[in-house]
C-alpha cells in the first residue's frame, strides 16, 4: 500500500481543532498573554512534560479512559507549547513536527507503506530497529 496523504474536501473537526490550539498557545505567548507562559523555556517545561507522561502510564494502568483523554491532552499541549517556543526562536514549526512524525512512520513502515510484508510484531520490530539504526548512523555521518 502507497502512502497517500488524506485530503479531504473542507477541513476536519481534528484539524481544525489542533490550529485552535495552535492560536491559543500563540495567544497565550504573545504580548499581553499569559505572563507565566512567557516565561517558559524548552528546558523549564521538562518537568512537566515529565509529569504529564507520568499521568498518561497511571491513567493506562488505571483502565481510566476519561483521564488518559485529558492527560493525552496536556501531552499534546506540550508539544505544542515546545513547537511553539522553537518557531519564534526560527527553529521549526510545528507542522515541521507532524511532517517528521509523518516521515518517520512511513519510512520505518516499510511491510505497511511498501513492497515489504512481515507477518509477525517479532519481525517488525527486528525491521524497526535496523531502520533506526541506519537513520541514526546516516544523521552521525552527516554531522
Amino acid at each position: 500500500m502507497k502512502y497517500k496523504p488524506v485530503r479531504k474536501a473542507g477541513k476536519s473537526a481534528d484539524s481544525s481543532s489542533l490550529r485552535a490550539l495552535a492560536r491559543i498557545m500563540d495567544a497565550l505567548l504573545a504580548p499581553g498573554g499569559c505572563p507565566w507562559d512567557r516565561k517558559q523555556t524548552h528546558r523549564t517545561l521538562l518537568k512537566y512534560l515529565h509529569e504529564e507522561a507520568l499521568e498518561v502510564a497511571q491513567a493506562v494502568k488505571k483502565n481510566d479512559w476519561e483521564n488518559l483523554r485529558e492527560e493525552l491532552g496536556d501531552v499534546l499541549l506540550q508539544v505544542v507549547f515546545h513547537s511553539a517556543l522553537a518557531e519564534r526562536e526560527g527553529r521549526f514549526k510545528l507542522s515541521d513536527v507532524i511532517r517528521t512524525v509523518n516521515a518517520k512512520l512511513v519510512r520505518r513502515h516499510p511491510h505497511v507503506f511498501g513492497g515489504k510484508r512481515l507477518s509477525t510484531s517479532a519481525q517488525v520490530l527486528v525491521q524497526w530497529r535496523k531502520i533506526k539504526k541506519a537513520e541514526k548512523h546516516e544523521r552521525n555521518r552527516r554531522g
